[in-house]
């Protein structure tokens, strides 16, 4: 084991850290990210107009509707909870990878904050490119699929839903090069061993896809397909640029 692999005394893959006091540390962590979420959120609600201005942009000219008394209070709250989320991303993801952290040998502990801007930038890649090319693409096709047969009446409520689910959806799915870096960091998988399981991974994107996309349409779930399979051969490449660079450190 090299010197900077070692691990501290208090910590490491051999602290003897009692369970009840892991629980504890988990629980201060979820309520530190619960309130960076709720001021996030606040914060969000001010704003709320300039942000449903800004998501119904890929509607085009389909309008909004709501059938409740609350309906767009409850819009409000739903949109801001989620662009809460949203902001607050890297606050929680550094609390999640710092409550990990007493596991990590000291090199590994190096690898937190660049893991937590990675994360957050492919993130907003994933929502990004999600909100200006996969919604209008999907949401024109599903809109106007009856030829003009069926007008229809679109919810705040579904709409917002929708949103979420796709984005949420596409910011997740974008995280599959990170997870896999991390684990071929570990040595838990190889470039080899996903290219060989490709055949399967092609059948769990596609449960994910069906799973993570709001509508079950075949044609939605290939969008969110598509480009979850690009970034299964791009983990690969990652993995395996990550594996040759180990090998050279060895020899």
């Amino acid at each position: 084991m090299a010197p900077n692999d070692q691990p501290e005394e208090s910590g490491g893959r051999f602290s003897n850290m009692p369970f009840l006091e892991h629980l504890e540390e988990l629980r201060k962590r979820l309520i530190r990210s619960i309130i960076a979420l709720l001021v996030a959120a606040a914060g969000s609600f001010y704003f709320a107009d300039y942000i449903v201005k800004f998501i119904m942009k890929p509607l085009g000219d389909t309008k909004l509707y709501v059938t409740e008394v609350a309906g767009s209070f409850t819009a409000y709250f739903k949109i801001s909870l989620i662009t809460g989320l949203i902001v607050a991303l890297p606050y929680i993801l550094w609390q999640l990878w710092t409550f990990i952290s007493p596991g990590l040998y000291k090199r590994e502990k190096m690898m937190i904050l660049p893991i937590v801007i990675a994360s957050t930038v492919l993130f907003l890649l994933g929502a990004t490119f999600c909100y200006y090319v996969m919604l209008p693409m999907t949401i024109h096709f599903l809109v106007n699929f009856s030829g003009g047969l069926i007008t229809p009446i679109i919810t705040v409520s579904s709409y917002i839903s929708f949103l979420s689910m796709m984005i949420l959806g596409f910011g997740a799915g974008f995280q599959l090069p990170i997870v896999a870096y991390v684990l071929g960091k570990f040595g838990i998988v190889s470039a080899r061993g996903l290219n060989k399981a490709r055949r399967y991974a092609v059948v769990i994107l596609l449960f994910l896809a069906a799973f993570l996309t709001p509508t079950p349409d075949a044609f939605t779930m290939m969008m969110m397909f598509l480009p979850l399979y690009a970034l299964y051969e791009i983990s690969i490449l990652v993995v395996w640029l990550t594996g040759k660079k180990k090998v050279e450190t060895v020899d």
